[in-house]
């Protein structure tokens, strides 16, 4: 990688904020329900080390990571202890970088490639995502797609995500389903809202005025510390207000211009009247604890809450919690993919193969997926062998009718476009409001 290069893609990163499900939320600027530490520029380590070495491996596996904390840091903990089960005597080290949305794991990773000293693999995105670290990524798919036949067991949407520049650099982990609202069941009843009833935004809209009328409960939850989550949000009301070819049509930069002003309206509309007076300073992790805690009666999220809602052993699926699609988005899957990239020039080609093989299989996916929120690519996985919701979520992978990819997470745009997004959001969306400069900003973002 040049060092033009590679500036440019440091600065962009910097300048906007990346988030990610493989991102910390120590700064509550990060998505993916990993709260929890900083692990520094440069990482610290939160796996095993100095595991022994000999036999067949001769160098040490290094793996970059931004799970850091609260269900992320249990989810990537139960996957090195998997893997290390089936590979007692290889040395590894497992690095969590966490901090700043993402920035800093990206700015490692970006950093040590233009040094010529590369990881053996990292977490990161497929797809679009993939674009910063073009021409610097392993090819994979004689040695780990073709060898382990993952190319007919996993979903073709994260085969065709996987494969980048001509190459299969990446191995999928897991998927997060974007178009959720989680509920508490009790603030719900409470206020008379049965959820059933929420199909459109008109009687979502309803629902919160009748929570905020009729209960002490704040109608929904919604962090605005950074500005992926009203991105997020704005992605799901555009598509349950206009359809999710209005969505596709925007991605690929011929947006309905007066569509993006009616699904903005609503975004305000919530920003100013439905959610926390704090908002402006908390993480999304800290929201979902006061869903927890009955103080906020829904909050829209990738499916990462539920590895929140998890770990809290007085918040129980169907009992205290439960969820719908995002009003509106019946039938649709919202995409979004979290994967294992090797890069070129791998220190430790051996290893990394072994590596990357592992997480492909069914006792990573399982291991992995159950603790984090998230969903199992394979098609071939007894959903029996999830936890409930995951088990369902499942179910909707395999089943939904439309796969719309996510745009706050890598999937749908390129990394510069996605930033640029993120800063018409901040710039317009995040008080105070111009909707009419919010959507210019957002056509102008995909259309560069």
């Amino acid at each position: 990688m040049d060092r033009r290069r590679y500036l440019a893609a440091l600065s962009a990163g910097a300048a906007l904020g990346i988030a990610g499900c493989s991102g910390d939320g120590g700064d509550g600027g990060s998505d993916g329900g990993d709260g929890g530490s900083d692990g520094g520029s440069d990482g610290s380590s939160d796996g095993s080390d100095g595991s022994g070495g000999g036999g067949q491996w001769d160098d040490t596996l290094e793996v970059l990571h931004g799970w850091a904390g609260g269900d992320g840091e249990a989810a990537i903990t139960a996957l090195i202890e998997e893997f290390k089960g089936e590979y007692p005597d290889m040395e590894t080290q497992f690095q969590a970088v966490g901090a700043s949305a993402n920035v800093n794991l990206n700015a490692t990773i970006l950093r040590r490639m233009v040094n010529n000293n590369p990881m053996s693999s990292f977490a990161n995105w497929p797809g679009n995502n993939l674009e910063r670290y073009r021409g610097n990524l392993m090819n994979l798919e004689s040695s780990v797609w073709d060898a382990e036949g993952y190319k007919d067991v996993m979903q073709d949407r994260a085969v065709e995500l996987c494969t980048f520049n001509g190459k299969m650099s990446s191995v999928p982990l897991g998927s997060h389903r974007m178009n959720n609202l989680f509920y508490n069941i009790a603030a719900f009843e409470e206020a008379g809202v049965d959820p059933s009833g929420l199909d459109d935004i008109d009687s979502l809209m309803s629902a919160l005025d009748a929570i905020k009328t009729e209960t002490d409960i704040t109608p929904m939850g919604q962090a605005m510390v950074a500005p992926w989550t009203v991105l997020q949000l704005w992605a799901q009301v555009l598509q349950s207000q206009a359809g999710v070819d209005a969505y596709m049509d925007f991605i690929e930069g011929n947006g309905d211009r007066q569509a993006l002003v009616e699904s903005l309206k609503v975004v305000r509309e919530i920003q100013q009247n439905y959610i926390t007076n704090d908002a402006s300073s908390v993480s999304f992790t800290d929201v979902g604890g006061k869903m927890i805690n009955g103080e906020v009666a829904c909050m829209h999220q990738g499916n990462w809450l539920a590895g929140q809602f998890r770990v809290d052993d007085s918040f129980n699926y169907k009992e205290h919690w439960d969820w719908i699609p995002f009003p509106g988005t019946e039938g649709t899957y919202g995409y979004h993919i979290d994967a294992i990239v090797a890069p070129a020039n791998n220190p430790s080609e051996d290893e990394t193969i072994a590596w990357q093989k592992f997480v492909g299989t069914k006792q990573a996916q399982i291991a992995f997926n159950n603790l984090k929120g998230s969903v199992p690519l394979r098609t071939d996985i007894d959903p029996g062998e999830l936890g409930d919701f995951i088990g369902l979520t499942y179910e909707d992978l395999t089943s939904s009718e439309r796969y719309p990819p996510t745009i706050a997470h890598g999937l749908a745009v390129p990394p510069e476009q996605m930033g640029a997004c993120k800063t018409a959001m901040s710039e317009n969306m995040m008080g105070p409001y111009d909707v009419q400069a919010a959507a210019d900003g957002l056509l102008d973002a995909v259309s560069q």
